[in-house]
């Protein structure tokens, strides 16, 4: 079926007028102008684009959605998170797996058709892959005193390989954070990675807060206080007095394979390391204000050359699963950056940094078919503009 809309936005090269795609067997086999031969269906006053890339989310904390209030320090909210998710210990009881359910819908609702999601107990995987969204679900590991930090990895990967084989959906490991996982697991998780291709992408949070840029220089401040509280401090831990995107380099975990998810405490010489590294940072700016983590440097990110991926971060956090309206609020915060640029991330990086780029992110023959249909008003001429405008999902049908 040959598709007809006003615009179409392959994303790697600059938007079509009056342009059509053709699609066959779920693959884009060819786009263009003109009128060839053939029947099409006009969609009319739309613009076509690549499914959206939500490269950093936990659907499995979609049952906190409204639970844990904004908070002024991120130490603060996320004992309110640890408080919340103890009420609820069974990962997959009713409660959570509904709102799982829930979450997927919304998601695909606003437009996405791939995740990076996060989840301690990979229960998402299972429901991931019975939808029609793609992705990565990394396993991530908290664990910041481990008598045995090979047996810590080994169990994650135990639990990766026992998953059943998905056909767009498949694991890795994550690293929580520096401030919560010991030097030596996160040295065992850059071993696992170089002994098997198939433990890539990772992900860890970085910089995003100032308490843990002063965990890392110092030892002390809010992070240690709760380390201490919930008995997981390692008084064997040496405080390393240097910044986070340092500490990654220094165990091996500042590379092409990384998303560095956050960034918000980043200084311009973190970010020209970032950039050197062929690492992607997923900005997450609406969650970033709801648990007090700050203001990400989103005009800087892009100033430094860095690759940027989009994330909405979890409904503990945020008020929905809308990629369009996350790159709404990087607009807001940065608005000399162009609206291609922030187009390119919510689609092409985002699927580059998980290694679907080869299928998802760009509207070109062979990538998969997972596109979408914005009904664009007619007085709109900028379509780019318009669209980083924030979007909401009834403006959005998915093609075929």
């Amino acid at each position: 079926m040959r598709y007809r809309a006003r615009f179409v936005l392959p994303i790697s090269t600059p938007p079509l007028r009056d342009a059509w795609v053709r699609i066959e067997d779920g693959q884009v086999r060819s786009l263009g102008t003109g009128i060839p031969a053939g029947p099409e269906t006009d969609l009319g006053s739309v613009a076509i684009l690549p499914g959206l890339v939500n490269a950093h989310t936990h659907l499995e904390l979609s049952y906190l959605h409204g639970a844990v209030p904004p908070a002024a320090e991120f130490v603060s909210w996320i004992r309110g998170v640890i408080g919340a998710r103890r009420q609820r210990p069974d990962a997959r009881s009713p409660e959570i797996l509904d709102a799982l359910a829930r979450g997927i819908a919304a998601s695909l609702a606003a437009g996405t058709a791939v995740v990076g999601d996060i989840s301690n107990t990979l229960v998402p995987f299972r429901p991931l892959a019975e939808s029609r969204l793609a992705g990565v679900v990394f396993h991530e590991i908290l664990r910041f005193n481990a008598a045995d930090p090979e047996a810590v990895v080994r169990d994650a990967l135990d639990g990766i390989r026992a998953l059943p084989p998905a056909a767009d959906v498949r694991a890795s490991l994550a690293a929580h954070a520096p401030y919560s996982v010991a030097p030596a697991v996160l040295r065992a998780i850059r071993t696992a990675m170089d002994a098997d291709a198939a433990v890539a992408p990772c992900s860890i949070h970085v910089a995003e807060s100032a308490a843990e840029l002063e965990f890392l220089a110092t030892g002390e401040g809010p992070w240690r206080r709760l380390l201490e509280d919930v008995g997981s401090w390692d008084p064997a831990w040496t405080v390393p007095g240097v910044g986070p995107v340092d500490y990654l380099a220094e165990h091996g975990l500042l590379d092409a394979r990384m998303l560095i998810v956050h960034g918000v405490q980043l200084s311009p010489a973190d970010l020209l390391r970032v950039r050197a590294s062929g690492a992607t940072l997923v900005a997450c700016p609406r969650s970033n204000a709801h648990t007090g983590a700050g203001v990400p440097p989103i005009q800087a990110f892009y100033a430094a050359g860095v690759r940027v991926a989009v994330g909405t971060d979890s409904l503990a956090s945020t008020a929905d699963l809308n990629v369009f309206a996350e790159i709404a609020e990087m607009r807001r915060l940065a608005p000399d950056i162009p609206a291609r640029a922030l187009l390119d991330s919510a689609t092409r990086q985002g699927a580059y940094a998980l290694g679907l780029g080869d299928r998802f992110g760009t509207i070109a023959a062979g990538q998969r078919a997972r596109l979408l249909a914005v009904a664009v008003p007619a007085d709109v001429d900028d379509v780019e503009e318009y669209l980083v405008g924030g979007i909401t999902p009834d403006r959005i049908a998915w093609v075929g």
